[in-house]
């Protein structure tokens, strides 16, 4: 990237772009993206400087990462506009750029609406320059078209869509309200991983701005980690209320929408990070529960135990999970977790995915669950020769004692499974108008690993689950129809036939 004329002039010349952030309320703006191109700031910028970033000086340097931390109304989309209006049109990329090759400054936001905003803006600033209104060639939905062979592109966050140009820029706007979890097809950190790829061969920067959320995510994992004088050079962190950067909000109006809601306008306004929202248990502390396996094999001498999370199987609804555990000494082992994506037939999930786990780790008695669905699911374990059993407590309870207690003091050992550490490490704790304190995924998100491996762990953890009994009905004692005939007489199994090789369908003859 070669700039033709430099940011500060830019933005005091108005044929150029002088007319965008013209007002003094832009101050702010005006000097972080003279910083943020790695030109030098006079005497009274650095104040501002160090009053919205925590540093005494400038990078020095173009940034390859500016991140704009800000409430609502401060003005972000048309600052950050304004600054991608500079690097397509006031910098040549022919030094990188093949042959016939277009180069992309892309823009990445939630949803489509959003998108048309930022692009709005973007050719609104283009066209009102008699210099760079001339560049542009062609304007679509999503796509302005200029002559340098440069394109300014919106997408939706999706990891699959911004893979492939190469980009002289990205922006991630409103990221703080992107999908954190690994749960979702497009987390922020999957979509982020597949465009940063695309900004090697330009060396353009990843712009990120946003108003503050949940302390989760991209974005408050680089608050964190490079805000303030420690920060490294070329990854500028600024941070602010909205009238930090637009002290034209008038404050009256504010104060009373911080009256009226508090704890989401502290975030909207102040950027403040919300605790409401907060992880109900840190990252650090699961993974340092989580062994050196996937799964474990069944051994001689110990007793499994088995939760489920059940599910319908409908498409995009829940998965059906299953967990088995083991207690030795004081430690909680969780064995081995089994998650079945819907969409499914509940039972063939039951005979295919169930029954064998049972099978394998001798549970040949009773499994817990919870109530989903009434009795639906219970029967299908039934039918299969297994004892359904409520546990007695919510997933709520479950989380917070014994899940919550057995991490702290690292008595569970938990799979290496991305999915479920996520889960684990998402929960969010709430306390809801009734008074009640609800512990449960975020919204769009799903808890189904946790919450059969919280239950598997409550399920070892009980003493008077220290022996198992047998089955009420017996797979081998099932008619066709699953239910024992009057008059049948029920013969508990043996242990050498719990061991057997051959487990067969409901219906089938018993092994000799």
């Amino acid at each position: 990237m070669k700039p033709k004329i430099s940011m500060r002039k830019a933005l005091s010349d108005p044929k150029v772009l002088g007319r965008a952030l013209l007002a003094p309320s832009w101050f702010g703006w005006r000097v972080l993206l003279i910083a943020a191109a790695g030109e030098k700031l006079t005497s009274k910028e650095r104040i501002e400087f160090k009053r919205l970033t925590g540093r005494e000086r400038e990078p020095g340097r173009p940034c390859r990462e500016l991140i704009c931390i800000f409430g609502r109304r401060a003005g972000k989309t048309l600052a950050i506009s304004t600054f991608d209006c500079w690097i397509a049109a006031c910098c040549d990329y022919r030094d990188v750029l093949a042959r016939g090759e277009v180069g992309v400054a892309l823009l990445i936001s939630r949803d489509q609406r959003a998108a048309k905003i930022a692009l709005d803006y973007i050719d609104g600033i283009l066209r009102d320059s008699p210099v760079l209104s001339s560049l542009i060639v062609n304007r679509t939905a999503d796509t302005i078209e200029l002559s340098n062979r440069i394109n300014i592109e919106v997408r939706p966050c999706n990891r699959v869509s911004v893979r492939g140009p190469t980009y002289i820029s990205v922006i991630a706007d409103e990221v703080a309200h992107w999908f954190t979890s690994t749960d979702f097809a497009n987390p922020d950190v999957e979509i982020l991983s597949s465009a940063r790829p695309g900004l090697l061969t330009s060396a353009g920067p990843l712009l990120m701005v946003s108003s503050a959320y949940s302390k989760y995510g991209v974005l408050y994992d680089a608050f964190k980690k490079h805000y303030g004088p420690d920060g490294p050079p070329d990854i500028l962190v600024a941070y602010g209320s909205s009238r930090d950067l637009n002290p034209s909000l008038p404050q009256a109006e504010i104060d009373r929408e911080l009256e009226a809601d508090p704890v989401r306008n502290r975030a909207e306004y102040l950027s403040e990070w919300r605790d409401d929202t907060a992880g109900f248990i840190p990252r650090d502390v699961v993974e340092a529960c989580v062994g050196d396996y996937r799964e474990l094999p069944p051994r001689d001498g110990v007793v499994y135990y088995c939760f489920l999370d059940a599910a319908s199987g409908s498409e995009n609804g829940d998965s059906y999970a299953i967990a088995i555990s083991h207690k030795e000494g004081d430690q909680i082992i969780i064995d081995a977790v089994r998650e079945v994506i819907p969409p499914f037939s509940p039972s063939t999930t039951v005979s295919d995915v169930l029954v064998p786990l049972c099978k394998r780790y001798r549970i040949a008695g009773k499994v817990w669950g919870d109530n989903y669905a009434g009795e639906y699911p219970k029967e299908l374990v039934r039918k299969a020769g297994l004892y359904y059993d409520l546990w007695p407590q919510h997933k709520s309870e479950l989380y917070r004692d014994p899940l919550l207690p057995l991490l702290n003091s690292k008595r569970i050992t938990l799979p290496r499974i991305d999915r479920l550490v996520n889960q684990t490490c998402t929960l969010e704790r709430s306390v809801k108008r009734s008074g009640r304190d609800e512990i449960t995924h975020p919204s769009h998100g799903h808890d189904d690993l946790i919450n059969a491996a919280a239950g598997a762990a409550a399920a070892a953890r009980k003493a008077a689950l220290t022996e198992q009994h047998v089955p009420l009905v017996s797979p081998w004692a099932i008619c066709k129809e699953g239910v024992l005939e009057p008059g049948d007489v029920y013969t508990p199994p043996t242990s050498d036939w719990l061991r057997s090789e051959h487990w067969g369908p409901v219906g089938s003859s018993p092994p000799p």
